[in-house]
């Protein structure tokens, strides 16, 4: 499965702020420097990483409850309506937020699904990207929010859901499902539970003190080594032996 970030294409004329929508006659228009005419690509492309990380660093500072799309319009300079259209509105933005984020963390990484190198190999870069990505802090604060919300707010949980766990399980599953790599695999293995296994493996009990330590940081050296014990025990369970 390749990952994609979020697309600006749509993200052009309608990204300057709709009056009407803002009821904020006064605010700054945002042109990145483009006076005149449709926008260029470059302009697009870095008017919808503002607004997504205007979007992120609001619902982390307020939580997603009390973050509405007019604030997050107001503080990114776009209307309101461009929002709606582009995400379809906040629970919409959020999942881009996310992706947005994935992505670049997983950014040149080969296309599982046509990777030819050892499994080994395969796995090894995927989970160092993957612990990279819950080990920062802006994930595992999203992480928080979501479980403080989750109830009073399911969509976003949903939302996070689709955007993170849902596409991390997709990605592994689509690899797991590749003939020349079942074939090396033990025949009586339950293969929709491999990608749960693989990802329980190789994160193991890092979560903990990352959800209840507001101050812990994991260092290079503890992911790697959380890395090698974890893919060790998930190669031992499920590699057809010799």
């Amino acid at each position: 499965m390749k990952i994609t970030a979020p697309h600006a294409k749509d993200l052009d004329d309608q990204s300057q702020p709709d009056t009407a929508a803002n009821d904020d006659s006064d605010q700054p228009q945002c042109n990145f420097g483009n006076t005149a005419g449709r926008p260029r690509a470059a302009d697009k492309e870095a008017r919808l990483h503002a607004l997504l990380h205007t979007a992120a660093e609001l619902f982390l500072a307020k939580g997603y409850g009390k973050v509405s799309l007019e604030m997050i319009a107001r503080e990114a300079h776009v209307a309101v309506r461009t929002i709606y259209v582009k995400f379809g509105g906040k629970a919409g933005l959020l999942k881009a937020v996310i992706i947005h984020g994935r992505a670049l963390l997983f950014e040149g990484m080969q296309n599982m699904e046509t990777d030819p190198r050892p499994i080994p190999e395969v796995l090894h870069e995927f989970s160092r990207r993957f612990l990279n990505l819950v080990t920062i802090p802006t994930f595992f604060n999203m992480y928080r929010m979501v479980v403080a919300e989750a109830k009073t707010t399911p969509e976003l949980a949903e939302a996070f859901y689709e955007a993170g766990p849902k596409l991390t399980r997709e990605q592994l599953a689509t690899y797991f499902a590749r003939p020349d790599i079942r074939a090396q695999m033990r025949d009586d293995l339950p293969f929709d539970e491999l990608p749960v296994f693989l990802l329980n493996c190789v994160i193991g009990d890092q979560l903990k003190p990352l959800l209840f330590a507001l101050d812990h940081r994991f260092e290079e050296h503890e992911i790697q080594d959380r890395i090698e014990i974890g893919l060790q025990l998930f190669l031992a369970a499920v590699m057809r032996r010799a």
